[in-house]
């Protein structure tokens, strides 16, 4: 079993997990990097994504409404063994589940004893980002927020509003992606075709150059 893994989160839906988590997986991958990618819930879409950002790890769900904890504990620990670092794409916000928390990334997280890196759709948002750290840092003791990585920054002094609510917060910025319509993967892409999936490999390029030059890639080499 890796004993590197965590989980990207967000607070809502469309905050731009999925761009991230590709990002990083072939980031990863280009660095020679063993990676090995989970999805949680049931979803379909997101693992093809995976093993094309992996270039052909296979990703592995992790639902906990079909699954006990003993049994993602075991799924988690069987594929992840020999990986260098194991990353697991959240859904939706980090505690939405089908009864209160239940069910939601949070429960995986836990389950799995997992920090989670969430991601921060800044698009509109500036140093009042500040109280959503801290309610998200402080809500669940059993669930450890490790460091934010903001998404859509529109320019450094945007970032630096940001970054001082990360500060004051005393959550770890992890680093940025930018403001680029370039890097966005269409919300649900019905399979992967060919001329889908060339597409997809030119965004994930993107994205990952991008996380080479705006995320602290050891940081979370370090969690």
């Amino acid at each position: 079993m890796s004993s590197n893994g965590f989980v990207i989160s967000s607070a809502a839906s469309h905050s731009g997990k999925t761009t991230l988590s590709a990002a990083l997986l072939r980031a990863f991958t280009l660095r020679g990097k063993r990676v090995q990618p989970f999805k949680c819930g049931p979803d379909y879409i997101d693992t093809q994504l995976h093993r094309l950002a992996t270039r052909g790890r296979e990703s592995v769900n992790l639902d906990p409404f079909m699954a006990s904890a003993e049994h993602l504990q075991w799924l988690y620990r069987h594929y992840g063994e020999g990986a260098d670092l194991c990353l697991v794409e959240g859904a939706m916000g980090l505690f939405d589940g089908y009864d209160r928390m239940k069910g939601s990334t949070a429960d995986v997280a836990s389950a799995l004893s997992l920090p989670v890196v969430l991601v921060v759709d800044a698009r509109s948002a500036g140093y009042g980002i500040a109280p959503l750290l801290l309610g998200f840092k402080t809500f669940n003791d059993s669930v450890r927020i490790a460091g934010v990585i903001l998404n859509q920054v529109g320019s450094p002094r945007h970032y630096e509003l940001l970054r001082q609510a990360c500060e004051d917060t005393r959550v770890p910025c992890l680093g940025y992606l930018q403001r680029d319509k370039r890097l966005t993967i269409p919300d649900r892409h019905l399979g992967l075709d060919l001329d889908g999936e060339a597409q997809l490999e030119e965004t994930v390029t993107l994205a990952a150059e991008e996380a080479e030059r705006h995320v602290d890639m050891e940081a979370l080499l370090g969690l």
